[in-house]
């Protein structure tokens, strides 16, 4: 999983930047995006797809990652989801977990930074991007941001579901199950629900 790390070390970039996101699909809550530059390649926990580890290993990885690496992460809320639309308040999202990464190192000018995004969303950043479908079981470092990013979305939701218990957020996350979609036609909206989202 480190191959687009090295090639784009051996190309001269001094920094690499895996980025990824969680909660493009919810009904409700923010969009969390991670950003992550390893600072060692070596992981005792499974380091893959976010959606491919089980709660256990999710946060096993999560511990070993903020240890291992450089990371920025950018939160969107529902608000602005649906002034903007949910692809926009992603990229919003991912261009705020690079800029809160490199807020934490102090990056001489003559530092090569190249991102690294997991899909086809588009950052308006002024370094190079290179775009990867499934990146996150293709790079490591993506792999560890979609760690980090779903890790702490999950940790809103489930602050949320303690604020609204009723519609229970601790155990679907604000995705649209059927018992989630049930809940909204007996008790409406709450206040963290997307309400530009065609299915609310």
């Amino acid at each position: 999983m480190l191959y687009y790390e090295r090639k784009f070390k051996r190309k001269g970039y001094d920094l690499i930047i895996g980025v990824d996101e969680a909660g493009r699909g919810p009904l409700a809550g923010p969009v969390v995006a991670a950003a992550v530059a390893l600072e060692e390649a070596h992981f005792r926990n499974r380091i893959d797809d976010s959606k491919k580890l089980s709660f256990n290993q999710r946060e096993n990885a999560f511990r070993e990652i903020l240890l291992k690496s450089i990371f920025g992460i950018g939160i969107i809320n529902e608000k602005v989801i649906d002034e903007v639309n949910i692809l926009v308040a992603t990229s919003l999202a991912m261009e705020g977990a690079v800029l809160a990464l490199l807020g934490k190192i102090k990056t001489p000018s003559s530092c090569r930074i190249h991102i690294l995004v997991d899909g086809n969303v588009r950052l308006n950043i002024n370094y190079p991007v290179t775009n990867i479908i499934k990146g996150d079981s293709r790079s490591k470092s993506i792999a560890c941001a979609s760690i980090l990013a779903k890790v702490t979305r999950d940790r809103i939701m489930s602050l949320y579901g303690r604020i609204y218990p009723q519609y229970g957020f601790s155990q679907h996350k604000g995705y649209p199950t059927e018992k989630h979609k049930e809940v909204i036609k007996k008790l409406g909206l709450s206040q963290i629900h997307r309400k530009s989202f065609s299915s609310v």
